[in-house]
């Protein structure tokens, strides 16, 4: 009996549930390693996914472009203040070393606002806070009156907004521990609550910095996670639209298996028996056709398998292979000639020229058998153009698809269906199908636009 149901149909479910419970959005199941935001960082995702991400970045780019004036009225203020405080800065001495370091300040705190100076790397973010926390307690050491309590705890801010916590603490701690060394050694009058109070600024930076960090990351993840959720939705309908279209495709061979090869025995039978007893020659051509439009019911219900199954379905790309095969299968003289530059077709427009193409040379074989068939495809603009023509007229005893669907002719002869068929498939495709006599044959058209 003939198999109808091969290939990997109940494989491919499996592997989709299989990526499903990957990512642990079934039921019952857990993804292992850590959480998708990081585990997804370096992975390819969907289409959806990858969307997420470049929102997340283009939201990050934003905030910090907004915190760009912000960083600069801040460096005008430290500056500011630096320059009315006493030592003040000069090109001698301590003058000098406050200048520079207010130089090393500005630079490296307008390096930190800029939208890039994130994408650099861990290292690249660890110098620049280490210059603007370092250049802060060198201005709070030589300036004890001056901007200590607003530069050097900038630093910390910005270590606990940019950097993962491990690197945070560890950039805060040594900029909040050498800070209040600086001011409990250079302050004139209470140096240790100046240290302590200096300590109080920097930790309430660091708060509020990872604050503002974990709210970033919480609706980076959160959204990354919805576009994970939609994705798995998806692939779980794909997967119970190709279990259910499996379970239909072994029906439908369970029904035609059985159906078609005990039609397929019968004829054989009758035609054995029609020899033996001496049949008329139409009663012997009509069984005869019979058996042929039993191998293709076969065919056409193991195709209609194959595409319930999810298999590919056949493009334009493949008509000269059907084209060779008419020719080698029948014996019947078949050109195949391409008008214009080929191009990519729309799936659903593909298939339609196809099976258009393919229902055709079905006709000519049984109808005009050994007539001679020219197959055209003219790429124009805005449209594709298909032809099918044979130059044979039909004989009386096999008139061909003359005879429109619905006649008694073709409803015996496989219920008239083809023609049908194929209108609507072009149709389907926002194109259209003609077919009718010629001065000396039959005439195929079909038409898509692409």
């Amino acid at each position: 009996m003939p198999d109808l149901v091969s290939g990997p149909a109940a494989g491919q479910t499996v592997s989709v549930k299989a990526r499903l419970a990957a990512a642990g959005l079934i039921p019952g199941t857990a993804r292992p390693g850590p959480a998708p935001a990081a585990a997804g960082a370096g992975e390819p995702g969907s289409a959806r996914v990858a969307q997420a991400r470049s929102r997340a970045r283009e939201r990050g780019d934003r905030q910090r472009q907004a915190l760009w004036p912000l960083g600069w009225a801040f460096i005008a203020i430290v500056v500011t203040a630096s320059v009315q405080t006493h030592p003040a800065p000069g090109l001698r001495g301590a003058g000098l070393g406050i200048t520079l370091a207010l130089a090393v300040y500005a630079a490296a705190v307008a390096t930190a606002v800029t939208a890039g100076w994130a994408r650099r790397g861990l290292a690249a973010q660890a110098v620049v806070i280490g210059l603007v926390g370092g250049a802060g307690v060198a201005l709070a050491a030589w300036q004890p009156h001056g901007p200590a309590e607003l530069a050097a705890p900038m630093g910390v801010w910005i270590a606990a907004v940019r950097l993962p916590p491990a690197p945070a603490a560890a950039a805060a701690g040594a900029i909040t521990a050498a800070l209040a060394v600086a001011v409990g050694l250079t302050a004139a009058i209470q140096p240790v609550q100046s240290a302590i109070t200096a300590t109080l600024v920097c930790l309430l930076l660091a708060v509020i910095g990872q604050f503002i960090r974990r709210g970033r990351e919480s609706q980076d993840h959160t959204e990354l996670l919805m576009a994970q959720l939609q994705d798995a939705r998806e692939g779980e309908a794909a997967a119970a639209a190709l279990a259910e279209r499996s379970r239909i495709a072994g029906e439908l061979h369970d029904v035609l298996a059985h159906s078609l090869s005990g039609l397929a025995i019968q004829l054989q039978g009758a035609r054995k028996l029609a020899g033996r007893e001496g049949a008329s020659d139409g009663l012997r051509a009509t069984i005869e056709r019979s058996a042929e439009l039993a191998k293709a019911g076969l065919a056409d219900a193991r195709q209609a398998v194959g595409a319930l199954r999810g298999d590919r379905l056949p493009t334009m790309d493949q008509l000269g292979a059907l084209v060779e095969g008419f020719r080698r299968d029948t014996g019947t003289e078949a050109t195949l000639r391409i008008d214009g530059t080929s191009r990519p077709l729309p799936a659903e427009a593909s298939l339609a020229l196809f099976r258009g193409a393919q229902e055709a040379l079905t006709n000519i074989a049984r109808y005009a058998p050994g007539a001679t068939t020219a197959i055209t495809v003219s790429y124009q603009a805005g449209r594709t153009l298909v032809t099918v023509e044979d130059h044979a007229r039909p004989t009386a005893a096999s008139p061909g698809p003359a005879a429109e669907p619905g006649s008694p002719l073709l409803a015996d002869a496989g219920g008239g269906h083809g023609l049908t068929a194929m209108r609507e498939r072009a149709r389907r495709a926002g194109g259209a199908a003609r077919a009718g006599p010629t001065a000396d044959g039959w005439l195929v058209e079909l038409e898509v636009p692409a």
